[in-house]
Parts: structure tokens; sequence; C-alpha cells
């Protein structure tokens, strides 16, 4: 298998630097702290998948020069993770064709109540010069589906909102964790092989109500026992070298544009 990440964005919901706190605890020198929203590519074997869709969709699809995909997974329906569903628009124009889009079954409904212009019906295409042409397909934590032969099993990630899924690829070969503050026992039976590569946030070092904090990171990284982990999803506390320097060697920071071969 070959396979390949873009991080899009690695900042958490207010970005970096945000308006309420600046900088924070991040180097305005250090270029890698600046950070937007977080949005993940993700190609396996040709397959081109998108995880989520930040505020910030359309510069990094210009960007990037992301300009077909074969499928978008949502993790959950926190704005910073969904509101710039609107840009895939651009994706069904090129296309002329709809796009399928997975998620949980709240995740999909917040979607289909808030977004209901850009919902599309199997075999059916909107006017994609106009509107998006979106088919939403709602998954189960633990039921494997398929991507043009690409395996994902979503896992069940607890405590941060009522529905929040992580995507296990190939039964592990690629983990992507979202938000979270505890990954179900569950989640672990379907990891069965050792990752190559894991993403998983991190807000904030020292965690919060809804947020695992490093401690609890490397935790999880310990028991799941990955090659090479990359932490996104970073507010203003988490400062590039800070992390980097309090990491074992194959965990390193995102950073916005980061591109990472498995």
């Amino acid at each position: 298998m070959s396979g390949k990440v873009i991080v899009l964005g690695a900042g958490a919901a207010p970005g970096v630097p945000s308006l309420c706190m600046g900088w924070g605890n991040c180097n305005p020198d250090n270029p890698k702290n600046r950070r937007v929203r977080t949005s993940t590519y993700v190609e396996i074997n040709g397959v081109r998948i998108l995880i989520d869709t930040c505020p910030n969709l359309r510069e990094q699809l210009v960007f990037h020069q992301i300009k077909a995909l074969d499928g978008v997974l949502y993790t959950h329906a926190h704005a910073d993770h969904v509101h710039g569903i609107d840009d895939l628009r651009e994706i069904n124009r090129i296309s002329r064709n709809s796009l399928n889009i997975y998620g949980g079954t709240m995740t999909l409904k917040h979607i289909r109540r808030c977004f209901f212009y850009l919902i599309a019906k199997p075999n059916q295409v909107k006017n994609v010069v106009r509107t998006p042409s979106l088919i939403p397909n709602p998954v189960k934590a633990n039921h494997p589906f398929y991507i043009k032969g690409v395996k994902i099993t979503p896992i069940k990630l607890l405590q941060h909102c009522p529905e929040c899924l992580g995507y296990v690829f190939n039964d592990g070969e690629y983990v992507h964790i979202a938000d979270f503050k505890m990954i179900a026992e569950s989640a672990f039976e379907r990891i069965r092989v050792r990752p190559k590569l894991m993403l998983m946030p991190l807000t904030t070092p020292f965690g919060q109500i809804q947020h695992a904090g490093l401690d609890e990171v490397l935790g999880y990284i310990g028991r799941i026992n990955p090659r090479h982990v990359v932490l996104n999803h970073m507010a203003s506390e988490c400062d590039y070298d800070e992390i980097m320097n309090n990491t074992p060697d194959h965990v390193e920071p995102a950073y916005d544009g980061m591109n990472i071969d498995f």
C-alpha cells in the first residue's frame, strides 16, 4: 500500500493567532505556529479522501490544487470541522457529478438541517454550477465500509460531543483520531495491524474537559504503538518547538501544509 496525508490545516477552532488570545504561547517568529482550522487530505493507492471541511477549505483546496475527491468523511458536527462544506461545490463543478459524504447519523442530520440545499439523492446530480451536490451516507462505529477498495472502519471517540468518530484505514495502516477525551475500548479491536501513521489532536498540552492533554495522548500512543504520529488540531497553547521537545522521536507536531508519505 502506498499512501500520503496532507495536513491542510493544523489548528483548533480559534486558529493561531486567534482573535482573543493572539499567539498565546506560540512563537510568532516560527511560521509553523501559524495555523488555520483542521481538514486532512488522505490518498491511498490513488483513492482520494477528504476528512472534514473546515471554514478555511477554499484556500486549502486551491493552494494544494486538490480538484478531485472520491469521498468526504466527517468526524463530528462542530463548526470548525463542517462549515466549509459549501466549498465542495468546486469539486462538483470540476467532476460534473455528485460527491459522496460519510458520517455518523447525528452528524449527517446536522448537515441535512443546516445545509439542506446541498443534499442530493443517489443517481441525482444537482445543477453544480449553482449549488453543491452531495450524497449523505450514514456510517456506524465498528462497521467497516469501502471507498473504491479502501477499507474504512469508524471508531467511537468519547466525551468530546454526543457523536464523534475516528477512522481506521485498511485495519490500521493509517489511523485518524479526531477530537476526543477518551477512545472507546471497542476501537482498539479495529486496529489490527501496527499503524504506519496516526494523526491525533492535541488542542492544549494540559487538556480540558472535552479534550485529551499531552499525557493522555501519549498514553494512547503507547498503547496503540504506531510507527509515526503527527499531532494536529493545536490551539495557541501549543508552541511547535515546545511540543517537539516534549514528545518521543516518532511523535511530532503538525503544521499547515505538512506532507507525510506512508
